[in-house]
């Protein structure tokens, strides 16, 4: 029985409907090993971890786990096995505190009583392991994106399970914390836990795997051990890698007039933020990168106007300054464009409702009611031209993660945007969605917008941007070039907020 793998699935199948979502499909996990999950939106990832977690049933096909028999026909049966889950939407409750959303509906008791001295002493350990010093009694909706997700993976941790399934886990981490994370994995495989890893990283997957398994319309097309992989194989999983960026940043046509409307930001302060000054121009990709609290994200806030600034002052293209509200500045044709698909989605409406809330509610002419009729031939214009694969009357729940966020970025050019705003638009889907919105957002540039792109991923700021900021502790540490950026220098940048000692000697020298 040692030498069974942990889980054995056999042809299985998902049929929603008439849909075939999954066929055919088989996946073999050895003990003690990270298993990855590779595929393109749609190809049955989702389906098959919902499946393995008990929130779908399977239509067809058999589930060993242990060697035995397994019918995982509820999330409480995967646990019972030692199925452990950790999903790219995990379920918590921002507005509890930490130490409750560690353990949901499974509160350990002394005399009929909550013990929260047991639950702060068995979360201690686990925490510190994970790299977390945080208040456990404060409301989870305190932490950052990061540390929320590392309280998910504590969560499942924390009932020992014998099989890890992760799906998405550092979509919200930077490269330090993804290492953090990577760490703290292989620590757990080499205590013998068995590790399935989903991710449309494919850098991480390949660094971290031990083997690998390919998803294409809802069947296995590939399952290999990552050191037997040849190149043409490893060319195919890893083939949208290199195209990711496939256009040249200055192939597609910028505006030529003379006149360029442009973005001037003077001494702006408020928060973690410190007299941030610069300026875009439209048809200009500019790249903000900095550490989680480095203040990026809060710039963008403050200029689409969720945040108030203290200090300084900005101009946009049309004269006037920071807008008061998010309305004000939908108005004025700035959007906002987040990974946080939950800010930017409503799932249980359908497609054409979502691709008209922002041009409804923010116009300040004719009529703002909803048109169902107005709605469905709108919906139906962005489907056709981002390839959304849907109809305009299916719920946006029903979509892939690219799916999603192909919605929520079609809404927002609805308005016709002047000013564009990315926080890490392309987090956490497939590669294939990733290569279709950085499309996307080289055309919005290209037809004149001013974009701001906020990622973690270095890789996706040298890939798109014209030039990149640096921010460190709320202030602006350096600008490098987007397309000739050196990761290495860029890195070290990014950690300490100045250019590495050698680089600074090499420029004296020099200069001398």
């Amino acid at each position: 029985m040692a030498d069974s793998p942990i889980l054995l699935v056999r042809n299985a199948a998902r049929r929603f409907g008439g849909t075939v979502v999954l066929e055919d499909m088989n996946l073999v996990i050895e003990r003690g090993s990270i298993h990855a999950l590779v595929g393109e939106s749609g190809a049955g990832k989702s389906t098959l971890i919902k499946m393995l977690a008990g929130i779908v049933a399977p239509t067809g096909g058999a589930i060993e786990f242990d060697g035995k028999p397994a019918k995982i026909d509820s999330p409480n049966a995967a646990r019972k096995l030692g199925i452990g889950v950790v999903l790219q939407q995990p379920g918590l409750f921002p507005e509890r505190p930490v130490l409750a959303n560690l353990f949901v509906n499974r509160e350990p008791l002394h005399n009929g009583l909550v013990s929260r001295r047991e639950m702060e002493a068995r979360s201690r350990a686990l925490l510190r392991q994970l790299g977390l010093a945080i208040n456990v009694h404060a409301p989870l909706g305190d932490l950052d994106p990061a540390e929320r997700q590392f309280i998910a993976l504590a969560r499942a941790l924390l009932e020992n399970p014998r099989l890890l399934i992760l799906d998405e886990p550092n979509s919200a981490l930077d490269q330090r914390q993804s290492e953090r994370l990577f760490a703290a994995l292989r620590g757990l495989k080499a205590r013998g836990m068995s590790m399935l890893y989903a991710s449309n990283r494919l850098e991480d997957t390949l660094a971290i795997a031990d083997q690998m398994t390919v998803v294409r319309n809802g069947r296995d097309v590939l399952s290999k051990a990552r050191q037997d992989l040849t190149v043409s194989e490893e060319a195919m999983i890893g083939q949208l890698r290199q195209s990711l960026f496939p256009l040249p940043l200055r192939a597609l046509p910028t505006l030529a007039a003379t006149l360029r409307p442009q973005l001037t930001i003077a001494k702006l302060g408020g928060g973690t933020l410190n007299g941030i000054s610069f300026m875009a121009r439209a048809g200009e990709i500019v790249g903000l990168a900095g550490l989680a609290g480095s203040g990026a994200q809060e710039l963008l806030a403050m200029l689409f106007g969720q945040r108030t600034a203290r200090t300084g002052k900005a101009r946009f293209p049309d004269g006037d300054g920071l807008p008061r509200t998010r309305t004000e500045a939908a108005r004025r044709n700035i959007c906002m464009i987040s990974g946080e698909r939950g800010n930017g989605l409503m799932p249980d409406k359908s497609i054409a409702f979502n691709l008209s809330v922002v041009v409804a509610g923010a116009r300040d002419w004719g009529t703002r009611w909803y048109s169902p009729k107005v709605a469905l031939d709108r919906a139906a214009r962005q489907i056709e031209a981002l390839r959304i694969r849907s109809a305009p009357e299916t719920p946006a729940a029903s979509l892939s993660a690219g799916g999603q966020q192909k919605v929520v970025i079609a809404k927002w050019l609805e308005i016709g945007p002047q000013v564009v705003l990315l926080d890490e638009p392309a987090r956490g889907i497939d590669i294939g969605s990733k290569q279709e919105i950085y499309a996307l957002i080289r055309q919005m540039a290209a037809s004149g917008c001013i974009v701001l792109l906020h990622s973690r991923e270095l890789s996706e700021l040298t890939g798109l941007s014209d030039r990149i900021l640096v921010f460190h502790r709320g202030r602006i540490a350096g600008e490098v070039a987007g397309a000739d950026a050196d990761a290495a220098a860029l890195q070290k940048l990014v950690a300490a907020g100045a250019p590495a000692a050698e680089n600074r000697q090499t420029k004296q020298e020099g200069v001398a």
